[in-house]
């Protein structure tokens, strides 16, 4: 059961309508009768994996994609009816579960479908994972194919679809995309011979899907850039689609002092003041996914950038103000205030890594607030449900 309160004074806010309006913005590219997953594995990037699954869904996609069968069990207990297609691995003695609470599995060995096969009661639905070049899961030859279509021809089994991964979609050199591509197409011809009803085939995900939307098969995979965020650099500047960032955090100031001239903060004593200054405590730490490594970045207060000092804590860090603010006072971590914002991909690059990170490690402790239209609608606190 979800809470709708929480008792800290740090938060996420998840902006719906952000989401709904970067899967319109997907929409108006892709050819007519193109289905759409909505990717909400981890927690669908750390938004909410329910709320945003109702959002993308009540936005007209398909199905969901999970990375796990607990995440698509979770939704399925929701409420949830519409498909949804775990894409990792699931253990052969665990299909029953799947069967019983209609969720779609991921097929790439022959030996897990002999195994599988004992558990089955009824009757399996799969999607044939390939592996083209990503090198992480999936058939990775046509005769290794082949076995696993024979082994699969029986009644306990229905093949649902057939999908790939792409491994540089979003790169400027296309020429592994190529390569990927040729090998796909060749997979799929041997498919054709062993599978007569129409299957879902799908590849992209957002970079193909966003990039190349008339060279897509039956469906995409809509990840990163459901959420707002360009899957790389070159994406970002290439810019095929408008995006509408949906993760924002945010929390308040809860202690204001005035540290004199060689007074220290934090933990060894790495800040020491070199005049008189003002400086406020977040509620906020490591423990929520705000590591120690952004020490010396900004935060935003009353749109203006102040700077992180000393050592982030398990639960909170300092920040040196430019004032003597109020308790209260609120405090940007990642979003806008005024004219200033400090996105996602800034903080990405802060720790020198993906953008993707940044809203997946903010952790079960920060409660997550949905808005849509500038207005709260829901709220979800996991500490309390």
């Amino acid at each position: 059961m979800s809470s709708p309160y929480f008792y800290r004074d740090s938060w996420v806010e998840v902006d719906l309508q952000s989401i709904k309006r970067n899967i319109e913005q997907l929409k108006r590219i892709l050819p007519n009768g193109k289905k759409i997953f909505a990717v909400v594995k981890a927690n669908a990037y750390g938004h909410g994996d329910i709320q945003v699954a109702e959002a993308a869904l009540s936005s007209g996609v398909y199905g969901l994609a999970v990375a796990i069968l607990d995440e698509a069990i979770k939704l399925r207990d929701a409420g949830i009816k519409a498909p949804i297609l775990v894409m990792g691995w699931v253990r052969p003695e665990d299909v029953s579960v799947a069967i019983e609470k209609n969720i779609i599995l991921t097929t790439f060995q022959k030996e897990w479908v002999k195994t599988a096969k004992q558990y089955v009661n009824g009757t399996l639905s799969l999607h044939v994972k390939v592996d083209t070049g990503m090198g992480r899961l999936g058939v990775r030859s046509k005769n290794e194919l082949e076995e696993l279509l024979m082994e699969l021809n029986d009644k306990k089994f229905h093949i649902d679809g057939i999908f790939t991964h792409f491994a540089t979609a979003d790169e400027d050199n296309m020429t592994y995309y190529d390569k990927q591509k040729e090998k796909f197409n060749e997979f799929l011809n041997v498919l054709e011979q062993y599978v007569a009803h129409p299957l879902i085939v799908h590849s992209s995900n957002s970079a193909a899907s966003i990039r190349f939307p008339n060279q897509m098969q039956d469906a995409v995979r809509f990840g990163i850039s459901m959420y707002g965020l360009y899957p790389s650099p070159y994406v970002k500047e290439e810019k095929p689609i408008p995006l509408s960032p949906a993760f924002s955090l945010h929390s308040k100031l809860i202690h204001v002092k005035k540290l004199s001239k060689g007074e220290s903060v934090s933990y060894g004593c790495t800040y020491t003041a070199s005049e008189d200054e003002w400086v406020g405590t977040v509620p906020l730490g490591y423990a929520d996914g705000w590591v120690r490594k952004f020490q010396g970045s900004t935060v935003l207060i009353h749109g203006k950038r102040m700077a992180i000092i000393g050592r982030i804590c398990m639960d909170q860090f300092m920040v040196k103000l430019d004032n003597a603010y109020d308790i209260g006072t609120k405090v940007t971590l990642i979003g806008r205030q005024e004219e200033e914002e400090i996105s996602v991909d800034e903080v990405a690059d802060r720790l020198e890594t993906i953008n993707y990170e940044i809203p997946c490690q903010i952790s079960y402790r920060v409660p997550r607030v949905y808005k849509e239209n500038d207005q709260v609608v829901s709220r979800h606190n996991y500490l309390l449900c």
